[in-house]
C-alpha cells in the first residue's frame, strides 16, 4: 500500500483517487476551492443554477461509459440534455449553419454539472479530501528521502505540512503544475518533467451569467429566441446556452455566455463591469433580448480551454514518484478528464 497526495478534486483527481483507493492505497485530495469539480462547476444562485465550466459532455469512451453504468446512482444523476443540434451564429445572431442532425447525446448532471464529480468523490472521507487547502510548494521529506512533503496554505491563512507521501498527482492545469514546481524542490526543476509541460497551451474565458426573473410570467414561456444553446462567431462570445432548457434547472430565464480565448487574453486584467457590460451587449447582439436582467454574475477562468494538448493521457515519473494528469493532456472534454485520471492511476 502506497500513500499517495493529489492536488486538484476536478474530474480528473476523482477519477485517479476512486481507482486508487479502490487498488487498497491511501489517499489525501488536496482541493484549494471549498467544493470539488475543477471546471465542471456549477453556480448556485436564489435564481438557480448556472453551469459556468463545462456546458455538457458526451460519453465516446468505453471506459468512461463503464463507470457511468457501475458507479451506483450514477444513471439517475445524468439526464440528455435535448439541445443536441447546436446552431452557429454570425457576429449579428443571424444563423451561419444550421443545426446538423445529431451525432451522439449531450448530457447534464442534475441540479448542475457539478454534481457527478461530486457523486464519485463520495467515497473520500472528510480527512482523506481536504477542501479550502492550497498545496503552495512540494519538498522532500526531511525523515524520510525517499517521501514528499506538501506545504499547504488554508483559506484562513493556516500554514500546515503534510508528510509521508510516496508518490504526489498533479490533477490540475499545466501552467498551475509548472508554477507549483517553481516552488518546489529543485530536482524537480531539473528532469525532463517539468519540459515536457511548457508544451501545453491553454486561454482563458470570461464566462457570464444572467437571469431574467421577470420571464417567469404566465404565458410567457421565455424570452428571445426558439434555440437554446449557440456557438458563435460573434468577436467576443464563443458559446451562449439557455440554462433553464436543461433538466431539472427550474423554469427561471437564465443564460451562460462564455468569451471567446482572444477575447479573453484581451480583456484578462479588465474590470468586471466592464467585461459584463461588453459581453451583455454582444449577448443582446446574439440573441435580440435587450431587457434588463435580474441578476448578473461573472467567473474569470484563467486556463478553461486547452489550445495545444500534450499528446499523452497522463505524465509519470517512477523515480521521482510525480504524475499529472488532466483534460488537457488529450483534449478538452470532461471525458478526457476521466480518462487521463483513470490511465495514471492504472500504471502506478
Amino acid at each position: 500500500m502506497k500513500n499517495i497526495a493529489i492536488i486538484g478534486a476536478g474530474m480528473a483527481g476523482i477519477a485517479a483517487a476512486r481507482t486508487l483507493l479502490k487498488a487498497g492505497h491511501k489517499v489525501t485530495v488536496f482541493e484549494k476551492s471549498l467544493s470539488t469539480s475543477g471546471r465542471m462547476a456549477t453556480r448556485s444562485t436564489l435564481l438557480g443554477n448556472f453551469d459556468h465550466g463545462a456546458q455538457y459532455f458526451t460519453v465516446r469512451d468505453f471506459r468512461f461509459e463503464l463507470a457511468i453504468q457501475s458507479v451506483p446512482g450514477t444513471q439517475e444523476l445524468i439526464k440528455p440534455w435535448s439541445v443536441t443540434s447546436v446552431r452557429v451564429l454570425d457576429a449579428h445572431g443571424s444563423v451561419l449553419e444550421a443545426a446538423r442532425p445529431p451525432k451522439e447525446p449531450h448530457f447534464v448532471a442534475k441540479p448542475g454539472m457539478s454534481a457527478l464529480v461530486e457523486h464519485w468523490s463520495k467515497p473520500l472521507s472528510a480527512k482523506q479530501l481536504l477542501l479550502g487547502t492550497q498545496v503552495t510548494s512540494l519538498q522532500i521529506d526531511p525523515k524520510v528521502k525517499t517521501r514528499w512533503l506538501l506545504k499547504t496554505s488554508s483559506r484562513s491563512g493556516k500554514l500546515q505540512d503534510h508528510a509521508g507521501f510516496d508518490q504526489v498527482i498533479m490533477a490540475i492545469p499545466a501552467p498551475q503544475v509548472l508554477e507549483l514546481l517553481k516552488h518546489s524542490n529543485p530536482k524537480v526543476l531539473e528532469s525532463g518533467f517539468a519540459q515536457e509541460l511548457q508544451k501545453v497551451e491553454m486561454g482563458p474565458c470570461w464566462t457570464l451569467m444572467i437571469a431574467f426573473p421577470q420571464a417567469s410570467q404566465p404565458g410567457l414561456a421565455h424570452l428571445g429566441p426558439q434555440w437554446n444553446a449557440a456557438k458563435s462567431t460573434h468577436h467576443r462570445i464563443a458559446w451562449l446556452s439557455r440554462e433553464s432548457s436543461k433538466p431539472a434547472r427550474g423554469r427561471i430565464e437564465r443564460w451562460t455566455i462564455q468569451a471567446n480565448t482572444k477575447w479573453s487574453s484581451e480583456h484578462l486584467s479588465d474590470e468586471p463591469a466592464r467585461v459584463t457590460a461588453k459581453l451583455l451587449k454582444g449577448f443582446s447582439e446574439l440573441t435580440g433580448i435587450y431587457a434588463e436582467p435580474g441578476r448578473t454574475e461573472l467567473h474569470r477562468w484563467m486556463y478553461a480551454q486547452t489550445l495545444k494538448p500534450l499528446g499523452k493521457p497522463y505524465l509519470w515519473d517512477a523515480q521521482l514518484g510525480l504524475g499529472t494528469c488532466g483534460d488537457w493532456h488529450i483534449g478538452h472534454r470532461v471525458e478526457d478528464a476521466f480518462v487521463s485520471g483513470l490511465s495514471l492511476a492504472l500504471v502506478m
